[in-house]
């Protein structure tokens, strides 16, 4: 401890934030990609971009049914279920998918999905395989390459120091309303923190949201005390007694004929009324413990639960749905979800929390680079002697360099491998993700031997090129241009590759401020170069013109 208590809470939110801003940089970053994460793994299939998109018809309901149910009872053999996608606004197109039985030691069978063309039977067979906007998702909470039960581990310690940080760093700000509007320009450290507290302050109320509803999303995991004392540890009994419309039944290994899902629709409407269907999902068909599953799309409801109503597959009774009311405290945990993920939300306010996430991104990424500065000033002299900085010094510098600047490198080059990548290549969706951690490696080799602001030059103007020139490579790559797409009004599409352009003109007018940075230092060298030339060139004159000159620099 220190010896005041705001010392140590400066020590405090120093130190909990700079072991972890690394990890929490590539949490927050995948994060805010996946607030478009369907729209990203739209832009990720070219072949969907032309003559594919339709819209949601309930009056077409029943037809999309039975040719649905019709082509996975002829298409497929022994699949584990089936199911039926009808078109979302995220997700504009018809698709019929189904799931094989899973091998042995295996959760989950082979997952296969076709898309269907607009008032055609036809499927849409050759789109490639890609992770598209699941990889982010995936990457900010199962990390990747590691145990994905460890990874949740590993965030879930950087979450609970973020929680410290941002509580600490509210308690060290005597003037927070100041702050926000403090930005003192080519002040070095100074600017840094300004910056730090700027993208601090503004998104303040989004940072405590999100860092206290990304515990609670897997609370579960993190305290299963409550499980362990009352299920004796059956999490799935637990799981059971929570959601029962989620329980999945066993095949019986029985055969028995399975009903039209299209004669259900009368039901579901007496119970949703004219609420839209997301999915319909029948599991185990032709055996007599079938079941058909009915989703609605909860649209702009503020809830992250699964609405359904589960139908016995074979004789069409209801067996359960889900209820309508809940218990506070369930309702309490589903909100609280729900403004984590924010599916509920439409494109403005997904955008608004795209922008608090890199706000996010900008606080985590000022404060270690904050520290690096301040370090680097204190060793400033014994660098002038010739030597070198401290290990630690080092480190943080090499981390900076390749997260910060690295990531938005990584990305351009994961859509890059999305487009070059040869379509016939095995296991294509993770070589897109091998990219772009070889990618990220390649920034980190670099970070080794060269920290210099030319390096970071160099990385950002990369990864900014790259994501100016993304549509461009659509255009190049796929059917449709952003023309096309306005014209044509997919605004997924369109919305994409604005986006890609503003951030990467962020990254080039970032560099603009790095050489904006850099000139008044090499101003005051000159001048100060200036200075000490006149005093040699005064030291040959008289004695007492020269003092009086002397006296006037």
């Amino acid at each position: 401890m220190k010896d005041s208590f705001f010392r140590s809470m400066t020590w405090l939110h120093t130190w909990v934030g700079l072991l972890v801003c690394w990890i929490l940089l590539v949490v927050f970053f995948a994060g805010s990609m996946s607030y478009f994460r369907h729209e990203i793994s739209l832009w990720t299939k070219p072949e969907l971009h032309s003559g594919t998109f339709q819209h949601y018809h309930a009056n077409e309901l029943g037809k999309q049914l039975a040719s649905g149910q019709k082509f996975l009872n002829e298409r497929t053999d022994n699949a584990r279920d089936w199911r039926i996608y009808l078109p979302t606004e995220r997700r504009p197109y018809l698709s019929y998918g189904w799931q094989n039985q899973p091998e042995a030691g295996q959760r989950r069978g082979e997952f296969h999905e076709l898309i269907v063309k607009p008032d055609s039977e036809e499927m849409i067979s050759e789109v490639r395989e890609s992770k598209g906007g699941n990889f982010f998702y995936r990457l900010h909470f199962d990390l990747h390459y590691i145990p994905a039960k460890f990874a949740r581990w590993i965030v879930g310690l950087c979450t609970m120091f973020m929680l410290v940080a941002l509580i600490s760093g509210i308690v060290i700000h005597k003037r927070i309303f100041k702050d926000f509007f403090s930005f003192r320009r080519n002040k070095r450290s100074r600017s840094w923190l300004d910056a730090h507290n700027v993208s601090s302050v503004i998104a303040l109320p989004y940072h405590l949201m999100i860092t206290y509803t990304g515990l609670i999303t897997l609370m579960f995991m993190y305290m299963p005390w409550a499980i362990v004392t009352n299920y004796d540890g059956d999490n799935q009994a637990f799981r059971a007694e929570l959601n029962p419309s989620r329980v999945q039944t066993k095949p019986s290994g029985q055969d028995a004929n399975l009903i039209s899902a299209a004669s259900l629709l009368p039901q579901v409407k007496r119970y949703w009324g004219e609420a839209p269907i997301k999915q319909v999902i029948i599991s185990a068909p032709h055996d007599s413990n079938s079941r058909i599953s009915f989703y609605r799309n909860n649209e702009q409801l503020v809830t992250d639960k699964r609405t359904q109503i589960v139908f016995n597959g074979v004789t069409g009774e209801l067996i359960t749905m889900s209820p309508m009311e809940e218990s506070a405290t369930h309702a309490t945990y589903d909100t609280l979800m729900s403004l984590h993920t924010a599916r509920f939300s439409d494109f403005i306010l997904r955008l608004f929390f795209f922008f608090c996430g890199l706000l996010g991104c900008a606080m985590i990424a000022t404060g270690a680079l904050l520290w690096a500065v301040k370090i680097r000033q204190k060793q400033q002299k014994q660098i002038n002697k010739g030597e070198p900085a401290s290990f630690g010094l080092r480190l943080v510098e090499g981390l900076n360099l390749t997260f910060i600047a690295g990531l938005p490198l990584a990305t351009s080059v994961f859509f890059y491998a999305n487009r070059i990548l040869p379509l016939e290549i095995q296991d294509r969706a993770q070589w897109e993700a091998d990219s772009f951690f070889i990618a990220l490696g390649l920034v980190g080799l670099l970070a080794c031997f060269n920290r210099s602001l030319s390096s970071w030059r160099l990385v950002l103007s990369i990864g900014g090129l790259g994501l100016i020139s993304l549509p461009l490579l659509n255009a190049l790559t796929s059917p449709s241009n952003i023309i096309d797409n306005i014209v044509s009004g997919q605004w997924a599409l369109v919305g994409f590759d604005l986006l890609s352009c503003l951030l990467g003109l962020g990254l080039l007018f970032a560099i603009k401020k790095l050489n904006t940075s850099s000139k008044p230092k090499s101003a005051a060298i000159k001048k100060n170069t200036a200075a000490e030339s006149q005093r040699q060139n005064l030291a040959s004159e008289n004695p007492l013109t020269a003092k009086v000159k002397e006296e006037a620099l």
